[in-house]
């Protein structure tokens, strides 16, 4: 199943485990459990402290397994093969669950094993979906500090017939104790917000108690994160407020233009964008949403959406941006239920099945291409009257047998039965002729919007909502600066971004040192 490069990178991570896992497995004579039976033999081979137990399966999805301590059986369970993206989920299940210490805060720590209650979570994922993991092992981590909490990742191609009964059309999907809980990306903090609910309360109070920052840096992307080291290497006070640390990167799957790193993943990349933050004497607040900007004096206010707000001499702005919708009758409606914005994610679940992308720039275009190898049709529409993406991913395309083109052409409706997606209306914009295809989903692939309108009426934007910058990153407001996705700053680029940030931080710092001395 492993191959060796595979197995001996295994066998080095496990010598790390300092209690003995046994890995309890629910097996029938079906290829998918034949081949989990392979896997779990590998993984046994690689370290004496695991071992394998095999069970009938009955009344348990199978093929699955858990990975639990000797005599304990609230571990962490995988219904199906966590291969692709999910092999570090069982990696890091067998290391937490054999003894070493998760990456975490101990006060996180604490406040997973403090919940009341019981919680049954189910995540349902898909092998090539790079959001799923993140999710999968924050879950996985709750059950191995808290008995109470039990969770399983469910494999949806291979158990199909509860991803039709549940209605799931997009991953990572999750259940707790049989109620949908939440669809796409969540972080730890995220799911703690969602069932401790005075946890937000506790850490606004935190916030609000804060002093003033030398430099606040608002958004956790490329640009905030390299704002944030760029201003704590100068050595003065720099705090961090972000929604979700990575941003749009998280939703990113494939980098192979950030120079010097040759290939990487958008979630492996926000993590390291982390990490080096914190390397740093850096106050990092996440889920923190930004409401409102005012300056008082010296000090600016960043208010945020839990009631809290936080005060600073210099503000970077690093909002970045988010996918641009298509604004049509039953997009919102459908959203998740067929509409989907990450073909990398969610097309699997659409195995066989007939869509559409709307977008014939490059990421529609390689959105077509990658689910032509998965779908039985694409069509793409394209509201110019010819495609924009690079000839290359063109003729890429043209080769593609079960893919369809319709350019000048302007989405009017999605349709869908009131519970999924059905179909899409399109208008012909040469003869105004309006024409329905029947499809299963749709991926709406058309660009990006920033996350500015907090900031209206407080900075200057420009007719797109981009924060206006000057070549120093400095914006309409004294000590206010920009970097970034969100601001008017040509060629949206994680490197360009990146760049961005370390000039607004050095920017930031040239304007405090030139500040009276009794400044606040």
């Amino acid at each position: 199943m492993l191959d060796a490069n595979l197995k001996a990178q295994l066998a080095a991570y496990l010598e790390r485990m300092t209690q003995p896992v046994e890995l309890v497995a629910a097996l029938d004579e079906s290829p998918a459990s034949a081949d989990l039976r392979a896997l779990l033999h590998d993984v046994s081979e690689a370290s004496p402290q695991v071992r394998v137990i095999e069970t009938t399966g009955a009344g348990k999805r199978t093929p699955s397994f858990s990975v639990n301590r000797p005599g304990q059986t609230h571990g962490p369970r995988f219904a199906g093969l966590p291969l692709g993206h999910e092999f570090t989920s069982l990696v890091l299940a067998l290391l937490q669950v054999g003894g070493y210490p998760p990456k975490v805060d101990e006060t996180v720590l604490r406040q997973i094993r403090e919940l009341q209650g019981d919680f049954e979570f189910e995540i349902y994922i898909s092998l090539t979906c790079h959001n799923c993991p993140d999710v999968v092992q924050a879950l996985n981590l709750m059950a191995v500090q808290n008995p109470r909490i039990k969770t399983t990742m469910i494999d949806g191609a291979l158990f199909q017939d509860e991803v039709r009964e549940r209605e799931i059309m997009a991953v990572p999907t999750v259940f707790l104790n049989g109620t949908r809980f939440g669809q796409g990306r969540m972080s730890l903090e995220e799911i703690l917000a969602k069932i401790d609910t005075g946890g937000a309360a506790r850490e606004a109070e935190k916030i609000a108690a804060k002093a003033p920052f030398d430099v606040l840096v608002v958004g956790g992307g490329p640009a905030g994160a390299a704002a944030a080291v760029y201003a704590a290497r100068k050595g003065i006070r720099t705090g961090i407020a972000s929604e979700r640390f990575g941003g749009q990167v998280l939703d990113t799957l494939g980098i192979e233009n950030f120079i010097s790193v040759k290939e990487t993943e958008g979630p492996k990349f926000a993590l390291a964008l982390e990490e080096h933050v914190r390397h740093y004497d850096v106050d990092v607040m996440n889920l923190q949403r930004a409401k409102g900007l005012v300056r008082h004096g010296d000090l600016v206010e960043v208010q945020l959406e839990s009631g809290a707000s936080l005060k600073a001499r210099s503000v970077i702005l690093s909002t970045g941006a988010r996918w641009r919708t298509i604004n049509v009758p039953g997009e919102q409606e459908y959203r998740n239920k067929g509409v989907a914005y990450c073909p990398h994610c969610d097309g699997p679940l659409f195995k066989g099945k007939r869509v559409a992308v709307i977008g014939g720039g490059n990421s529609g275009v390689e959105a077509a291409i990658d689910l032509a190898g998965v779908v039985e049709h694409v069509t793409l529409i394209e509201y110019d009257t010819q495609l924009r993406a690079d000839a290359v991913l063109q003729r890429k395309l043209a080769s593609l047998p079960n893919v369809t083109t319709i350019v000048n052409a302007r989405t009017t409706e999605i349709t869908g039965d009131g519970s999924r997606v059905d179909g899409l209306v399109y208008e012909d914009r040469a003869s105004g002729e309006s024409h329905r295809v029947e499809l299963a989903g749709v991926f709406v692939q058309i660009g990006l919007v920033p996350n500015t309108e907090w900031l209206r009426g407080t900075v200057e934007l420009s007719r797109h909502g981009e924060i206006v910058v000057d070549a120093r990153g400095a914006t309409s407001v004294p000590g206010v600066f920009a970097a970034g996705d969100a601001t008017t700053v040509p060629f949206k680029q994680i490197i360009i971004a990146a760049g961005d940030g370390a000039k607004a931080a050095l920017a930031a710092f040239d304007h405090l040192i030139r500040q009276p001395v009794n400044a606040a």
